[in-house]
């Protein structure tokens, strides 16, 4: 029934770590100096765009404290620029940008003398987040490739962020004994469910149509077609935001008659849910280890899978991270990223000896191992650990910075998911109305095609929504949608 009414819709070892990772950042350090013709960041002017592209192709485009200082100034030139009307961000190679380079950041916070360099660097990173949200010019990003970490934080807060089938999207920070930062703690609070909370602490990813889905890429583009589209982008005269998604729409590709369903939907979505809405890691760890136990194998594998790999989460950053997560959700933007702000500084002051470990192991000697987290177990770690990053009494918390984003620009009026696939909250919204007779499936599709102008991917949404949270009654093509308490 539901497919036809879409088809009509259509620290101890540590010293030798350290090291080594001394060694390799060393190495790097003298490697990797773009030479005047291979700048890390490079500036495009094209009729109605102004394009910035990252450049560092062998390091994946990573970010470091040289890019980001070369960013702000021209970002900030743009956005007073009656010749700029669309900001576009790219990358070169197979990455849009895979994060920043921790390894650099590391070295750098390990020693009294350069730790400054470290915060620094945050500093840096999250003012560049939130000046990128606050841009007063239409902002496009394309994520045609890696996109983790600190290239999440350059693409979040853009209205248009075109994903492609190569699109690898990832917030990896408890992979490494860390925390998601670069605003995690209000982008993904805010996305339906608890997929957020979920991304957060696994460090899972996202790959092609289903960042798309999920919300955190606007539209959804072969990557073939990505230069078609930034040349119909720069061609645009005097381009509102309507012209600029339209634009974009119309290079949208639509998924094949057998492409995968995405992976996080229909029961497994409702079993992540239901065990990822707690406020504690350890009830998020009880109710995975009772769905690894049921009877839909769908789901008790999904269920297996992520405990293992919570298992291999530095307990530390779990932590932290829904922490960080929770409280984010009550935050503006400017807010979370100061919050942030206090948990890299406290990171980089030994709050936790995890950073090091998971780096060094991750990143320098790319071991698969588990690393020697500390502590190593889930409820070792306790309240007044994970207050080390939150109470303005922590001892780590003596120099965190305040953040300071130029004056002339503010978020305030910004809203990311414009443009984006309706959200579950607001599918329900309509279905569960007070007093309003139940609304038809035909109906429903109807309004959001109307809302979204025919945005491809709306009809799939609506319908993958109404199967997982409603009651859906009636004959086929007269289907009615009730309010599933």
């Amino acid at each position: 029934m539901l497919a036809t009414a879409l088809t009509r819709m259509s620290r101890n070892g540590v010293s030798a770590a350290l090291a080594r990772t001394s060694a390799v950042v060393a190495h790097m350090s003298t490697s990797t100096q773009a030479t005047p013709l291979e700048q890390p960041v490079l500036f495009e002017s094209n009729g109605a765009t102004r394009t910035y592209v990252l450049n560092r192709a062998s390091k994946l485009n990573a970010l470091n404290g040289d890019m980001l200082k070369s960013m702000r100034p021209q970002l900030e030139q743009w956005s007073k620029s009656d010749l700029c009307k669309i900001v576009v961000g790219t990358g070169i190679g197979r990455a849009f940008c895979a994060g920043g380079d921790i390894a650099t950041v590391l070295q750098h916070s390990l020693h009294d003398t350069t730790r400054s360099k470290a915060i620094e660097f945050f500093k840096d990173e999250f003012e560049m987040n939130y000046i990128l949200s606050a841009l007063p010019k239409p902002y496009v990003t394309i994520l045609d490739g890696i996109t983790m970490g600190g290239g999440v934080g350059l693409a979040i807060s853009a209205p248009f962020r075109v994903a492609t089938e190569k699109t690898k999207f990832a917030m990896p920070e408890t992979k490494i004994g860390y925390c998601p930062d670069v605003g995690a703690s209000f982008f993904l609070s805010r996305i339906d469910g608890e997929i957020g909370t979920y991304l957060a602490l696994t460090s899972e990813t996202l790959v092609g149509r289903e960042v798309f889905e999920l919300g955190f890429a606007t539209h959804f583009v072969s990557s073939r077609t990505v230069p078609n589209l930034l040349t119909h982008l720069s061609d645009l005269e005097d381009p509102t935001s309507a012209m600029i998604d339209r634009t974009i729409e119309g290079h949208h590709t639509k998924r094949l008659q057998d492409e995968p369903v995405g992976r996080l939907t229909g029961r497994t979505r409702q079993a992540l849910d239901t065990a990822f809405r707690h406020d504690t890691v350890e009830e998020i760890m009880e109710d995975l280890t009772k769905l690894a136990s049921t009877s839909d194998d769908s789901v008790a594998k999904w269920a297996s899978e992520t405990l293992e790999t919570l298992h291999t989460r530095s307990p530390t950053s779990l932590k932290v991270a829904l922490e960080a997560v929770r409280r984010g959700k009550e935050m503006t933007l400017l807010q979370a990223l100061q919050m942030e702000m206090g948990i890299a500084t406290a990171y980089c002051s030994g709050a936790s000896p995890d950073f090091t470990a998971g780096v060094t192991a991750v990143l320098v000697d790319k071991t698969k191992a588990r690393p020697a987290w500390s502590p190593d177990k889930l409820h070792d770690v306790s309240d007044a650990i994970v207050e080390r990053f939150f109470e303005e009494d922590s001892d780590y918390l003596r120099a965190v910075p305040t953040l300071t984003p130029p004056d002339f620009l503010t978020n305030d009026k910004q809203n990311p998911m414009k443009f984006a696939l309706p959200s579950e909250g607001a599918i329900l919204q309509i279905v569960s109305k007070v007093g309003k007779d139940p609304i038809s499936l035909s109906d429903l599709l109807a309004h959001f095609d109307n809302i979204h102008s025919g945005k491809q991917g709306v009809a799939e949404k609506v319908v993958e929504v109404v199967k997982r949270r409603c009651d859906v009654i009636g004959n086929e093509g007269s289907e009615v949608v009730n309010w599933k308490e």
